[in-house]
This record gives structure tokens, C-alpha cells and sequence, in this order.
């Protein structure tokens, strides 16, 4: 499909900054099998579903992957930025950079603060390889635990880039952006549905009679790469890690055997849990990385509603609640969002989509 059959037009007063105050109190656009719209909030959602029903939630953790140093060992010594998107082995992380011109294979890039102190005070890496797009291979000089107390002395958690390039992150953010769920360290993002979650609100979800599962699936550089091609077809998505258990499957497939209805939080979320089904709609235990691309076309073998955030024009994102809800259905419901004032994207507002009828 041509990728700007899902482009729309976003305000920019439509972004939000900072999330919803206590976090169940977001709105939330329900939009039903037939299209119909309704105005919610977050703390609605107990009413929306029925007992036997399983809620599946991300529970991993956001590192603080974005790292601020200066490249050495050269006349010049420009600023450098990168994000941490992908561990290698014990010492070799996948990252994106800015400016990626800045650097070569070989150059050392020296990563530290003033009044944070990490071990010998800096970090170094190599620049191992170039790649397109920003990427780079970077090899530190720390190794294993010590690496990774190193990357949590220095970096800071990567807001994406349309929050990020209208304030700065501040200490604010090292809490807002987690969800109440993390456990399990490694995501670049924040599997941002789960940020809407509180206790209150999985208490009534428990007194509705719906179970709460975990998965884990470490939100990795697709978040931040737009979709660049003309057509889907030619859009590459990158790989992430994902888990999900033995007893997680087994409980979900007895539910569904008994008539319950699965709940994705988020679109990380349905993407684990399809790439684990098979053809049946079996959910089998998983452990590994999945590139699972969902647009338009696909049969959906598991999930029977999505909680999910409002998503970028012709991103991956919005290319698969359209694959969910309808393309049509989900303009719509897009262009209802935006004349309604619904905060947008990371920390903005939710909505609950019924998948489409066959």
C-alpha cells in the first residue's frame, strides 16, 4: 500500500508535553466494531470490558539510553548525542548519533557530565562501524554490570524526539516516562498505553473479573525512524526482543478457550503476542526478536481489542490500528480526536479499539 494513504494533519497544540495528572484520568476515544465513537476517560475502561476477559501488559523498563559526550582525539572535539538502541554483547551497543557526519570508524567519543560521577568519571567508546541513517556500532570500554551502571550514571531516559525538541527533559520525566508495570530493563521507549495505568485502575479491572497478564518486549529504534518509502512494502522495520512465558501462554489460550477476549496495552504489546500465535490463533511461549510489520490485509490471529495511544502520521503505528479498526474508520476517528482536543502521541491520551469485523 502507498504509505501516504495514512498521512493526516496534525497540529502541533495537539502534542502533548506532559502526561495526564493522576495518569487514569486521560481521555479515551472508544471506537466500536460498526465505527461509533465515545468519550471516555482511562478510568472508564473496567466498563468497556467483561469478566474472563485478559488484559496483557509491556513490562519492560526504559533504560537511560540517550548519552551526551564530545568526540576525542582529533584537533576538533564536536558534541555528540547518541541513543542507545540495541546491545550487541557485553560491550557493544547499536546506537543512533547526532551528527552522524561528525564521526568515523576508529573515532573515540568520551561520554560524561559535569556533577555526575561514573566510576573513572567518563565513559569512552569506539566508533566499531558506520551504518545508514545515523547508526552506528559503538564499542565501550566498560563490559557487563559495570557497563550498564555506567549507562544509568550517565545517560538520561531518550524522550522521543517530538517532546524532546520542545522543552528539555527534566527529573520529571525519569518517572513519567516509565509505566507501572516496568520490571525488566531494556527498551529505548516507553510502551506508552501502560503509562495510563494505575493501581486504582487495575483494582476495579481485578473487581471486574478481568486477569492481568505480562509480556515483555523492549521497545527498540523503530519508535524513532520514520517511514520514508512510498510504498509499505519496502519499509524495513527493525527487530526487537521479546519474551513471553510458558504459564502466560498457557493461561491466555484457557481463557480464550472459555469465550474470554484478549487485551493488548499497547501496540508492543499485540505485536509479541501475534508474532508468538500460530495459525489457530494458538499463543505459543516465545523468546526472542520479532520484526512483525502489521498494515492493512493482515489477519489478526489473537488480539480482540488494542488500548493505544494516538499515533504519528505514516508511522508503522497508525499503519497497524488501521490493519486493526479499518483505514477508514480510523481517519475518522483520528480527524473526531483532533476537532475534540485529545492529546496526542507519547504522553498524550488513549483510545480503545474494537477490532473490525471480519
Amino acid at each position: 500500500m502507498r504509505t501516504d494513504l495514512f498521512d493526516f494533519e496534525l497540529p502541533a497544540t495537539s502534542i502533548a508535553l506532559r502526561p495526564a495528572s493522576p495518569r487514569d484520568s486521560a481521555r479515551m476515544l472508544v471506537v466500536q466494531p460498526d465505527g461509533a465513537l465515545s468519550d471516555r476517560t482511562v478510568a472508564d475502561l473496567p466498563q468497556w470490558l467483561e469478566p474472563g476477559d485478559q488484559l496483557v501488559v509491556n513490562d519492560t523498563k526504559v533504560i537511560s539510553a540517550q548519552l551526551r559526550g564530545r568526540r576525542i582525539g582529533r584537533e576538533t572535539e564536536p558534541k555528540i548525542e547518541a541513543t542507545l538502541i540495541k546491545r550487541l554483547d557485553g560491550s557493544r551497543w547499536q546506537a543512533l548519533v547526532k551528527p552522524a557526519k561528525k564521526l568515523a570508524p576508529a573515532d573515540v567519543v568520551r561520554f560524561g557530565n559535569e556533577g555526575k560521577v561514573c566510576l573513572l568519571g567518563h565513559l569512552d567508546a569506539e566508533v566499531e562501524a558506520k551504518g545508514e541513517e545515523g547508526e552506528i556500532t559503538l564499542s565501550f570500554s566498560f563490559h557487563g554490570p559495570a557497563l550498564d551502571q555506567a549507562i544509568a550514571d550517565l545517560g538520561t531516559p531518550p524522550l522521543p524526539p517530538y517532546i524532546a525538541s520542545k522543552r528539555t527533559p527534566d527529573d520529571r520525566d525519569a518517572a513519567d516516562y516509565q509505566t507501572m508495570f516496568a520490571a525488566n530493563e531494556g527498551a529505548v521507549a516507553a510502551p506508552t498505553a501502560g503509562l495510563h495505568f494505575t493501581p486504582d485502575l487495575e483494582a476495579a479491572l481485578r473487581r471486574r473479573g478481568v486477569e492481568l497478564h505480562r509480556l515483555t518486549l523492549h521497545v527498540g529504534a523503530g519508535t524513532f525512524l520514520p517511514v520514508k518509502v512510498e510504498e509499505t512494502s519496502e519499509h524495513r522495520m527493525h527487530a526487537e526482543w521479546g519474551s513471553i512465558s510458558a504459564d502466560t501462554a498457557d493461561a491466555l489460550n484457557a481463557a480464550r478457550a472459555k469465550g474470554g477476549r484478549i487485551i493488548a496495552v499497547g501496540t508492543t504489546s499485540l505485536r509479541l503476542l501475534e508474532s508468538a500465535a500460530t495459525e489457530d490463533g494458538t499463543i505459543l511461549p516465545f523468546d526472542g526478536e520479532t520484526s512483525i510489520f502489521i498494515t492493512p490485509g493482515y489477519r489478526f490471529r489473537v488480539v480482540d481489542i488494542l488500548m493505544t495511544n494516538f499515533h504519528l502520521p505514516r508511522s508503522t503505528l497508525f499503519m497497524l490500528v488501521s490493519a486493526f479498526s479499518g483505514l477508514d474508520t480510523m481517519k475518522n476517528a483520528y480527524a473526531h480526536a483532533i476537532a475534540a482536543g485529545y492529546r496526542f502521541y507519547s504522553y498524550g491520551d488513549a483510545c480503545l479499539l474494537f477490532r473490525a469485523r471480519d
